[in-house]
């Protein structure tokens, strides 16, 4: 599994799924969807809490 790609199309996910949220919490008008905040940051930080969580995402220590 090639490390880099997952890291790729994770950040630009994360975005997008993060926006979505927000959006429809403003939306709906209901509060919970507003935790899109989280991996709305996640992906602009470029920082991912599950991958910390479950080691799948860190780079091959050479």
């Amino acid at each position: 599994m090639d490390v880099n790609k997952i890291r790729k199309i994770c950040r630009p996910v994360r975005i997008v799924i993060g926006s979505a949220l927000i959006a429809t919490g403003i939306v709906t008008g209901n509060k919970w969807f507003f935790l899109g905040v989280v991996p709305l940051i996640a992906g602009i930080a470029n920082f991912c809490p599950l991958c910390i969580i479950t080691k799948k995402c860190d780079l091959p220590e050479n």
